[in-house]
C-alpha cells in the first residue's frame, strides 16, 4: 500500500483565489449608517407663519342664564318659573340663536326629579348650546 503523496501535502497544494468579503461588508455598513445619519429627518416639512404673542383678549363676555330646578322640579329661568317644556326650548333656541351663546349654569335641588334635570340637558343639547354647567353638585356629595 503506498501513500498518494500528490494529493494532501503542502507543497502541491494551490493558492486559495477566494477574496474574504468580511472586510468588505463592514465597510459598506459603515458607509450605510453614516448614509443614514446624515439624511435629513424632516424630508417633507411645511412651513407656517404662526403668529406671535398672546392673543388679544376678547371684549364681548358671554351672558350667563341660570336654570333652577327646585324641589318640585319646577324650573325656572333667571328665577322666573317656567310653564313646561315648550316654554323652556323656546328661551333656549332664543339663546342659542345670539351671536355669543350665554353660558347655562343649572342648579338642580337635591330633592328635584332626576328626570327634569335630564330633559334640561336633553333640551339644551337639541338646541345646540355648547356652554353648560352644574352648579352646586356639592349637596349631592355623602349620598
Amino acid at each position: 500500500m503506498g501513500m498518494n503523496v500528490g494529493q494532501g501535502s503542502g507543497d502541491d497544494a494551490e493558492p486559495i483565489m477566494d477574496i474574504n468579503t468580511t472586510p468588505l461588508i463592514d465597510v459598506m455598513l459603515v458607509l450605510l449608517v453614516m448614509l443614514i445619519i446624515t439624511i435629513p429627518i424632516q424630508l417633507h416639512s411645511v412651513n407656517l407663519n404662526m403668529p406671535v404673542g398672546t392673543p388679544p383678549p376678547s371684549d364681548v363676555k358671554p351672558e350667563v342664564v341660570k336654570i333652577d330646578i327646585d324641589e318640585k322640579s319646577v324650573v325656572y329661568w333667571q328665577g322666573l318659573p317656567l310653564a313646561g317644556r315648550s316654554e323652556l326650548e323656546a328661551k333656549m333656541e332664543l339663546a342659542a340663536a345670539q351671536a355669543v351663546q350665554p353660558e347655562i349654569h343649572i342648579r338642580p335641588n337635591k330633592a328635584s326629579s332626576y328626570n327634569t334635570f335630564a330633559e334640561v340637558m336633553v333640551s339644551a343639547q337639541r338646541k345646540g348650546l355648547q356652554k353648560l354647567g352644574v352648579i352646586g353638585s356639592e349637596q349631592f356629595i355623602g349620598q
